[in-house]
Formats: structure tokens, sequence, C-alpha cells
């Protein structure tokens, strides 16, 4: 009862936006709930989600839908704080397709943890991030290698979608280098 499920019609609308289908892929889901989001991921093609809440019941309840969707074998469930999970996850070399970050209102940091993937080189090229947050808050339109490619808003309940541009930070790197006839590229 603690959790605070996205409701159909939002879920609905966000993989409208992000993409109906997907072709294979490993799915984050940080603040996972009810592990809705994930779930519907795997439903729709992802190979591999993991799931990190911290509630008990949480995680109970987590367990118990991925028993009655059949997705057991193709997922991790981690009690863990989010934080301390990106770090150990960071350690197995894998790299997120998808994550969905859907913290308690109150935490407005949504960011930081996706700068943390980013330093962690935790994102295939590409990836797709889902933030849901109160539509009284707004994200920066960009910040490190993520551009915000949608936002949508529903109520008090805000989706802002931003893709991994890996190529963003290296094209920053690059501005100012030399080429082969000494010529600075700009």
């Amino acid at each position: 009862m603690g959790t605070r499920p996205t409701t159909d019609k939002v879920k609905e609308a966000l993989f409208s936006m992000i993409g109906q289908f997907f072709e294979g892929g490993t799915v984050l889901d940080l603040f996972a709930g009810t592990g809705g989001l994930a779930i519907e991921a795997l439903s729709r093609g992802m190979d591999k989600a993991i799931m990190v809440d911290m509630d008990p019941k949480s995680i109970e309840t987590i367990r118990s839908n991925l028993k009655a969707t059949g997705f057991e074998s193709q997922a991790e469930v981690y009690r863990n704080d989010a934080m301390r999970a990106l770090k150990a996850l960071s350690k197995r070399g894998l790299l997120l397709d998808a994550v969905f970050l859907d913290p308690p209102y109150r935490m407005k940091n949504a960011d930081e943890f996706m700068q943390l993937m980013q330093d962690k080189q935790m994102l295939a090229p590409d990836a797709t991030l889902v933030i849901e947050h109160d539509s009284g808050y707004t994200y920066p339109e960009t910040f490190g290698s993520f551009e915000c490619v949608r936002h949508a808003e529903y109520g008090e309940v805000a989706i802002s979608i931003y893709k991994f541009r890996q190529d963003a930070e290296q094209s920053a790197e690059e501005i100012g280098k030399e080429d082969q006839h000494g010529h600075i590229e700009l």
C-alpha cells in the first residue's frame, strides 16, 4: 500500500512514447515499487529486467507479480538503496538499454542517478531513460550526455524521457583538436 504504482493511463502513454516493442536489451527499474514498468518492458520484448526497491513489501509484490506473469527467469530483484545498487551494478559491466526512475516525488535528484550511470559507463548508446516525477518540478532539457526528447504531464504526474547521447560527450572532446594538416577543427 506504500507504493504509488504508475496508472494504466500513464503507462500506456509512456510506452507509446518510448516505443511499443523492444528488440531485446536490459532494463533497470530503480525505484521499482510493484515492478509494473519493468514487467511491461519484458512483455514488450526486453530480454532482462533488474528491479531495485528499498521496501520489503515492494520486493514481495515484485516477486509475486513476476511469478504471476511468468517473467521470473528474466528478472533480478534487489532490496537496496538506489545509489548503492547503482554502484554495485556498475561493477558487473552490464549496459542498460532502458532505465525507469520513479523515485518518491519528494526526491528531485533523478538526474544525479543518471549522471552516475553515465560516469560509471552503464548505459548503452542511445539508451532511453524515463523519469516519472511531480508535474510541479522540471528537470533540465539537457545535461551531461542526456537530452530530453519528450515531456508530458498527466495531472500531478509528469514523464520526462531522455536519450543518452554518447556522441554528445565525444563531440565536445573533439572540438579544438587538430586535424592531420595541423588545422584546428571547430
